[in-house]
């Protein structure tokens, strides 16, 4: 599958995915998912009854790192520091966005 085969979108709030469908919505294979997930580069993430669930907020991250890797060659944890400041941009502009100027 090509990257321009994937269907973008808004993450649905409250939304669980298990690894093997976030691994799919970010066409990366679970044992890349799993490494992350243990070097803590992966938040928002709870095992429940042995099964990893992330939230839908997750695929936004994944796929900025997987990009970052690839056409970087961007270390894990790099890739990761630039997820977190890439978000924290998104937010600071979301407020922005809704500060009313009168």
């Amino acid at each position: 599958m090509r990257d321009e085969d994937i269907l973008t979108g808004s993450p649905i709030e409250d939304s669980w995915l298990t690894l093997e469908q976030l691994a799919a919505a970010c066409t990366v294979e679970p044992v890349w998912l799993r490494r992350h997930l243990d070097e803590g580069l992966i938040p928002r993430a709870e095992s429940v009854a042995g099964v990893w669930c992330f939230a839908s907020t997750s695929i936004v991250r994944a796929r900025r790192m997987r990009q970052l890797e690839r056409d970087f060659d961007a270390v894990p944890e790099l890739a990761a520091l630039v997820a977190d400041l890439l978000e924290e941009l998104d937010e600071l502009r979301g407020r922005v966005g809704r500060v009313d100027p009168n």
